[in-house]
């Protein structure tokens, strides 16, 4: 009879409880050829033999019963741990259990993407359907890149104020520099200012690549410090492949409410002006810049909505400082006005190819 196993092993114990029914075996039927005579005795050799056989039985479920008690026991440990961990994963606040679900979503789709991709670049269309899509996109960027860029800079300036934009007092009469500026401290401007360039669309493209150009048409033909109405055109957007500094310059004046200041460096003289009102109109609309009025006005003309030339945005101002009673009158123009349509952007690069709007 083999010894016991005291190991924890189930398998050590499924072998010792298979060795016991072998050793049975044996002692059945591996002395099949001894004679058996009878004796005196052979009740009692009975007895003993059934004994014996019963201990053997005995061990036999011993250690079968070993090995399944190991068996279960580490079955049902198995299952302990599982719901341990089921638990602990349900004991997860939304934001664990959100993060988890997002991880858990996104290797879902990186792996189907990347799937598609491999799949996508087997076919025989994903050249010419990757060439498609690339022109596509060119010819978008060619003509509406000013829409993009345009509103990149609504929101990027006036990141930082410039300091020369700063004018601590507005209603003083100082002297300044002769070049000819204007100053919107609220959006970040400081441009030129081009003067005598007529209101031909050519003329005011030309200076507006140099910084907003004095629109001066019949009725609105004045320059600050005189009565009547001083027209400055600048661009809010316009093509990214435009000549320029000055493409964007306008592109938060929109921003401009009522109260807003204005400054324009004129002979070296400062203006300081006071936004009254804002509007928009249509090109063909100068009526509303041609009006009869006893003071010195100040507007701004740009187009509208951003990275388009649909409309336009006037931004009207009055001066306050010099003292706008003392101001000149402007001189009188008895040329026609003619078909006059406020300035808008120039073509962009695929109009300039198939043709301008």
């Amino acid at each position: 009879m083999p010894p016991k196993n005291d190991t924890n092993d189930p398998n050590a114990e499924r072998d010792a409880a298979t060795n016991v029914v072998r050793d049975q075996l044996d002692a059945i039927y591996g002395n099949h050829s001894r004679v058996v005579t009878p004796s005196d005795d052979s009740h009692t050799q009975q007895s003993s033999s059934q004994n014996q056989h019963s201990g053997h039985w005995q061990e036999y479920h011993s250690q079968w019963q070993n090995y399944y008690q190991r068996y279960y026991e580490r079955y049902y440990v198995g299952q302990l741990h599982h719901a341990i961990e089921e638990q602990k994963k349900s004991a997860l606040s939304p934001d664990e259990k959100r993060d988890e679900d997002i991880v858990e979503l996104r290797e879902k789709i990186v792996n189907r993407a990347k799937t598609s991709a491999k799949k996508a670049r087997g076919s025989r269309h994903f050249i010419p359907f990757a060439s498609a899509a690339t022109v596509a996109l060119i010819v978008a960027f060619l003509q509406y890149n000013e829409v993009l860029f345009a509103n990149v800079q609504a929101y990027v300036s006036p990141g930082a104020i410039d300091p020369q934009n700063i004018v601590v007092d507005p209603t003083a009469d100082i002297k300044v520099n002769p070049d000819p500026k204007l100053i919107i401290p609220k959006i970040n401007v400081n441009v030129p200012v081009v003067y005598n360039v007529g209101y031909v669309h050519n003329s005011q493209m030309d200076a507006m690549e140099k910084g907003v150009a004095h629109f001066a048409i019949p009725g609105a033909n004045s320059v600050p410090g005189q009565v009547g109405n001083t027209v400055l055109s600048g661009h809010s957007s316009n093509d990214l492949f435009d000549p320029g500094d000055y493409k964007f310059i306008f592109a938060q004046l929109e921003k401009m409410q009522q109260g807003d200041t204005i400054y324009i460096n004129y002979n070296s003289v400062r203006y300081t002006y006071t936004v009254t009102k804002k509007e928009v109109v249509l090109p063909s609309q100068v009526d509303k810049l041609t009006y009869v009025t006893d003071k010195p006005i100040l507007t701004l003309i740009t187009c509208t909505p951003l990275g388009t030339a649909e409309k336009r945005l006037l931004v009207t101002a009055e001066q306050v400082a010099p003292d706008p009673t003392k101001a000149a009158a402007a001189t009188t123009e008895d040329t026609e006005q003619g078909n006059v349509v406020m300035t808008g952007n120039a073509p962009s690069a695929l109009e300039r190819l198939f043709g301008a709007r």
